[in-house]
């Protein structure tokens, strides 16, 4: 019998506002592949058999259509796989959660078992490393969680800027400083673009007194020339995230990496080609000497599943984006759970 999928929308509920870049978040809308014969519910402690999830951002992903638009091509996929037993890499190149989804559900039928890629994580014997993420609010909140993060033992720190004064942002910088060193403590600062081209070199400037790791997306994405001067010059490492987004052919990927020469890249299946095409982004960082980190973009757990198991295959010792499953109040429940700084599938 050939296998059958079907499709469910799924909408989380977030258990605080989610304040990012892109407004702030109270619910978020997925839908889920569901592999057939499929006998556990959704809030089974056995979902680990379920398919794939497919997570568009609204306002961020290329493929964040209107759900009528969404649906209809993510059905198209799932019918060509129920056809072919194969993935239409290149129908779903435009719509990487599409893709994303599949190719999870993809791995699970050909598994047969919540183990997607045969690891010591995916097996329980190892963590990944992961970074403590501080979300955008208040002075106060802000400080509040990064207390949290240090007391749980976190020994990096991403912060999301630009949300708030500067001269607080620089406050909490200090603060995290007075107490841990560079040597100690791992902070990564992430601009989502709120810096123009003209006043991002003295603000990089500033921050790389703080002897930070890195900054994602100092400028908004779209202008490679502007970015590419700041990646020459800059005083602390660059790192692209929004940049890659929509950029899904593998001789564009290249002129990107080749225009900008940025220090880092930032790869989150969802949003840049699927794991498929997150694996050419990174070929061809390899190749060009730039270093890169794998990060999930607000997936219920299912997708975190996935994206996790995929990232231990390459044994990246920089602190991976993963700590984001506990974010929901009707997450899925997936054997995942994070202790001290690392991320660990429970046995």
């Amino acid at each position: 019998m050939k296998p059958k999928l079907s499709i469910q929308p799924y909408t989380l509920r977030f258990k605080q506002p989610a304040g990012t870049s892109r407004g702030i978040y109270t619910t978020r809308k997925v839908w889920y592949i569901l592999l057939h014969p499929l006998k556990e519910a959704l809030n089974s402690s056995s979902c680990k058999r379920l398919g794939g999830e497919c997570a568009p951002l609204p306002n961020l992903s290329c493929d964040a259509l209107p759900d009528e638009h969404y649906e209809a091509i993510l059905r198209e996929a799932c019918n060509k796989w129920e056809e072919t037993g194969t993935i239409d890499y290149d129908y779903l190149r435009p719509y990487p959660s599409i893709l994303c989804g599949v190719e999870t559900v993809d791995r699970h039928f050909k598994t047969e078992n919540g183990i997607l890629w045969d690891t010591p994580f995916s097996r329980g014997e190892a963590g990944i490393p992961i970074n403590g993420l501080i979300w955008m609010g208040d002075h106060r909140y802000m400080l509040e969680q990064i207390e949290n993060k240090l007391q749980t033992g976190f020994r990096c720190i991403k912060l999301k800027i630009g949300a708030i004064e500067p001269e607080q942002e620089i406050s909490l910088l200090k603060y995290i400083r007075q107490h841990f060193s560079a040597a100690e403590l791992e902070l990564r600062v992430d601009a989502n673009g709120a810096f123009s081209p003209q006043e991002a070199p003295e603000k990089l400037s500033r921050l790389a007194e703080f002897e930070l790791h890195s900054i994602e997306q100092p400028i908004r994405a779209g202008q490679w020339e502007e970015m590419a001067r700041l990646a020459a010059t800059t005083p602390l490492p660059i790192a692209l995230d929004e940049e890659l987004i929509g950029v899904n052919e593998p001789e564009r990927k290249k002129e990107l990496l080749d225009r900008i020469r940025p220090q880092y890249i930032i790869l989150k299946p969802s949003l840049h080609g699927g794991f498929s095409g997150s694996e050419e982004w990174i070929a061809e960082a390899n190749k060009r000497e730039i270093g890169w980190w794998i990060t999930s973009a607000l997936e219920s757990n299912i997708g975190l599943n996935a994206i996790a198991q995929w990232c231990s295959t390459f044994n990246n010792p920089l602190p991976q984006g993963l700590g984001t499953g506990s974010l929901f109040t009707n997450n899925i429940e997936m054997p995942l759970e994070v202790r001290g700084d690392c991320l660990w599938m429970a046995k």
